[in-house]
């Protein structure tokens, strides 16, 4: 159950593809970072936490942010040395052990599968705003919500269209999406910074003057509610195996996309928060940040541009999650802990087609049938969970393997890694404890799963058996 994963020429499931084509850069793998991060916090989480926390939710997103910036400089030293798909499933393989790396990879599926969700269901509301501004119109309220929704529907179409296009575009191949993506985003970065300038011209300090109405308790809570929106930077992480130089690379993607992330969460959030009381945020979990500029200009120009920025938004966003769920479940064909069919690639575009399909399938029925706050707290334990394995994870691997080649050192070791968990246990404490009721039963359900599937398939079994020859 605690057998390790080699860092260096690790075995791998027979039928399984063991690798997968290099073509993501620098830059490429930095929007991969921004992309998937900027989107869901800003375009519709402010409507979400808010109401948690007033405009005390300043702090919610630097306390999340403390803690996402720590666990980012303790995955930038694991991905330069453990240079490889999976993201911090295969750095709990290669630390913890086996079964602990089953449980991780439990958390980062439901993590990257039910943000999927979440983030094509904030989709709708803008895609309805922006057909309303330019045509007038809008899809139908029975075809555009949850059926457990607040003001309930059928099924939400839009949701269920975004993720089909990005599967798409994730099958044609990495480095097609990988282009795609870095237009989208600087479109996005462009849009966001318009949205500051027009709201910093109605800002008033005295929307501040109730800052903190539920006092810490609503902070912390509004933290691990904000949590979920940092899930970018793990997607960074997802790409080992198809990145040049990722020795390098990753480190350097990981913390340039930490920088470009918070600086655009803090501008956007304030501005935000002095254009209005922030109790009118719990009215606007349908396009936001659009309704303030309406509010603002009193015309519906700016916020059509808007709207078509967070159209463009949210699908890099679903685009990206989608991709680091796909490479973990590759990652984990190829170690045998899921069938090897998880781990064959399509010979034309190097992609796995197989776990797309599923993929998108299973995170289709999500979106379309269950709200986006009922999925919100479901990402943010997934993620805070694989965070502290990672901060873990830096210092068993400092001890066991001192002299492994490492491009990046977390600064400050081991303190940092031990103010990572840390910060990452504050916020999980203040989640809801019916989300740690379906945490817990979800990875529970992957260990009965490993237990009896998993480690009689496991790759390294055949490690086992040519040792036990040799002796």
């Amino acid at each position: 159950m605690l057998r390790r994963r080699p860092v260096i020429g690790a075995p791998v499931a027979y039928g399984a593809a063991d690798h997968l084509k290099r073509s993501i850069g620098a830059f490429e793998l930095t929007m991969f970072g921004v992309g998937s991060t900027v989107g869901t916090g800003i375009f519709f989480v402010l409507s979400q936490a808010v109401p948690e926390a007033g405009p005390g939710v300043i702090v919610s997103f630097i306390i999340a942010g403390i803690a996402a910036g720590l666990a980012a400089i303790c995955y930038a030293e694991l991905a330069s040395a453990v240079p490889v798909s999976g993201s911090s499933y295969s750095y709990a393989y290669a630390t913890l052990g086996e079964a602990i790396a089953m449980g991780v990879a439990a958390c980062l599926l439901l993590e990257y599968g039910v943000a999927t969700a979440a983030v094509a269901v904030g989709w709708s509301g803008y895609v309805n705003k922006l057909l309303s501004n330019v045509f007038g119109f809008q899809i139908p309220h029975a075809l555009s919500a949850a059926p457990w929704d607040s003001e309930p529907g059928y099924v939400n179409v839009p949701a269920i269209v975004l993720i089909g296009m990005c599967a798409l575009l994730l099958i044609r191949g990495a480095s097609e999406s990988a282009r795609v993506n870095a237009i989208m985003v600087s479109i996005k970065l462009g849009v966001l910074a318009m949205f500051v300038v027009i709201a910093l011209t109605a800002f008033d300090t005295h929307q501040f003057s109730d800052f903190a109405p539920f006092g810490v308790a609503g902070i912390s809570s509004a933290a691990g509610t904000i949590f979920f929106s940092f899930i970018g930077l793990d997607a960074v992480s997802t790409a080992g195996d198809e990145v040049k130089d990722p020795q390098k690379t990753m480190p350097r993607a990981l913390i340039a996309a930490l920088v470009v992330v918070t600086a655009v969460y803090v501008l956007v959030a304030l501005s935000a928060l002095g254009t209005q009381p922030w109790q009118a945020f719990a009215g606007q979990e349908d396009a936001g940040l659009a309704t303030i500029l309406d509010n603002v200009t009193h015309h519906s120009w700016a916020s059509t541009i808007l709207c078509a920025g967070a159209v463009i938004s949210i699908f890099t966003v679903t685009l990206v999650t989608m991709y680091g769920q796909t490479r973990i479940l590759f990652a984990m064909g190829r170690d045998g802990l899921l069938p090897s069919r998880f781990a064959k690639v399509s010979l034309r575009t190097m992609t796995p087609v197989n776990n797309t399909v599923i993929v998108a399938i299973a995170a289709a029925m999500l979106a379309g049938l269950i709200p986006l706050d009922k999925l919100a707290d479901m990402v943010s334990i997934g993620t805070l969970t694989a965070f502290i394995v990672v901060a873990v994870g830096v210092i068993i691997l400092r001890v066991r393997e001192p002299d492994l080649p490492r491009a990046f050192k977390v600064p400050g070791y081991p303190v940092t890694p031990a103010l990572s968990v840390l910060a990452c246990g504050y916020i999980l404490a203040s989640l809801h404890w019916y989300t740690w009721i379906a945490f817990s039963g979800w990875i529970a359900l992957a260990l009965v799963f490993y237990f009896l599937w998993g480690r009689h398939h496991s790759a390294l079994n055949g490690e086992d058996l040519t040792r036990e020859e040799s002796s």
